[in-house]
């Protein structure tokens, strides 16, 4: 069998196998069972014999076999793996969160992290820090009373507009459309 022959497709279920019949596309020669047929003496590569070829093609159909068994072992694994997780309980989400929280964990024990830390510690007791806080707490205080004055104003002129002859003359009109 010439190895031109063979699907190499790795997503091919025929992948190292000859084509159909066992026949070589390119020469059009059976080779049967894998050996080489007395007719592909030409398209042996340079320096291999017959006997060679056929050792190596023997060796080679192993391999793929091997390839293939391993393939299954490894399928069944993580078939046996993923039931249990779910036995377990650990579902990929759950996973992500744990290795969420690990990282997060590793990044608390860090030297920048600490470093860090220790530094914002360090201005939280820094003066210049308490009187930024209470500049910005009663502009805050200040900033609520006038949003409050405001409010009540509003809300007092509003219904002082209500209570206008002008609004019930425009209340009487709407009304009477309702109506009509």
């Amino acid at each position: 069998m010439d190895p031109a022959g063979q699907d190499i497709n790795l997503n091919s279920p025929n992948k190292g196998l000859s084509h159909a019949g066992g026949e070589d596309p390119l020469s059009g020669s059976s080779a049967p069972g894998g050996a080489m047929g007395g007719s592909s003496v030409g398209t042996l590569p340079p320096g291999l014999t017959e006997e060679e070829a056929e050792e190596l093609h023997t060796e080679l159909g192993k391999v793929e076999e091997e390839i293939n068994t391993l393939r299954q072992v490894l399928l069944a694994k993580e078939k046996h793996s993923a039931e249990l997780k779910r036995k377990l309980g650990l579902s990929p989400l759950n996973e992500l969160r744990q290795n969420i929280s690990k990282g997060w964990q590793d990044v608390q024990v860090s030297n920048a992290y600490l470093t860090a830390s220790a530094t914002l510690d360090d201005i939280a007791r820094s003066d210049a820090y308490k009187k930024t806080q209470e500049t910005l707490s009663v502009a805050g205080q200040k900033t609520t009373a006038a949003f409050s004055v405001m409010g009540s104003a509003l809300s007092r002129k509003l219904g002082d507009m209500r209570n206008s002859p002008t609004f019930k003359s425009f209340e009487d009109k709407v009304g009477n459309i309702k109506l009509g």
